[in-house]
């Protein structure tokens, strides 16, 4: 497993999402770097561990980043957040705190949790894949970008950023969005152990904030912030905003 470092500190791991790879945190690593020592990681099959061998599952990339990194709080945005809050529930001591910036445990809609986003979206992006992948992964950073009063600039830093470590894998981008459709992990929340922070966009069109508010409120130690002109990714437009936020976070919860 490839991991970038970066920074000087008491350690953290970022966790980037969907068709992505770790250099997206450019803007946050900058702001961190003299507060923290990142480990930046490629999740499998993306970027530098596009042929890394290890699958796209939960368990699998969970412990495969726990032998790659130190024990330390792991920072997960949208998909990277569904793996970070696996390792966290699982490994608490090996990951003291946790942070999911625009993410959930549960990215899909169910009668019992109405803020997810309707399934159809997932199958949607899926059935294009096969078709044409790139055009896919464009609505999918269009979506992203959408709603943040910056569009213009997270749009452009996203389609930048995706692929400067490569193309990634259709395989691997195919078993990410059933990641995001079928994961429900909202039964680890209430034996979480560890302190969480849940950092969404209030304008958001992927994930509902209200969604990361009642993760949070099942949570036995977890807050909630919201940045309210960003959207999916705040980190790109807000990153001095994400950074306090995480760093106050970590001081708050000594990890």
């Amino acid at each position: 497993m490839h991991v970038e470092i970066a920074g000087d500190g008491p350690p953290l791991v970022l966790l980037h999402g969907w068709a992505m790879h770790g250099g997206i945190f450019a803007p946050l690593v900058e702001r961190l770097r003299a507060h923290r020592t990142l480990h930046v990681v490629d999740l499998p099959g993306h970027g530098h561990n596009r042929d890394c061998g290890v699958p796209l599952a939960l368990d699998a990339c969970a412990q495969a980043l726990l032998d790659a990194v130190p024990d330390a709080p792991w920072c997960g945005w949208s998909l990277g957040g569904l793996i970070a809050l696996r390792a966290a529930a699982t490994q608490p001591a090996r990951v003291p705190a946790l942070a999911m910036v625009c993410a959930t445990p549960k990215f899909v809609v169910a009668d019992d949790w109405p803020a997810g986003m309707p399934a159809e979206v997932f199958t949607g992006f899926a059935a294009g894949l096969g078709a044409d992948w790139q055009t896919t992964i464009d609505r999918f950073i269009a979506l992203e970008a959408f709603g943040s009063d910056r569009m213009r600039d997270e749009l452009r830093m996203l389609r930048d950023a995706v692929l400067a470590h490569g193309e990634p894998s259709p395989r691997v981008l195919a078993e990410g969005l059933r990641l995001l459709q079928d994961s429900d992990l909202r039964d680890a929340l209430p034996r979480l152990r560890v302190p969480s922070l849940w950092l969404g966009g209030r304008r958001d069109r992927l994930v509902n904030p209200a969604a990361m508010k009642a993760a949070a409120a099942s949570a036995p130690d977890a807050r909630f912030v919201q940045v309210e002109h960003a959207g999916h990714a705040p980190f790109l437009t807000y990153a001095d905003e994400v950074a306090q936020a995480l760093l106050g976070f970590l001081a708050e919860a000594q990890a």
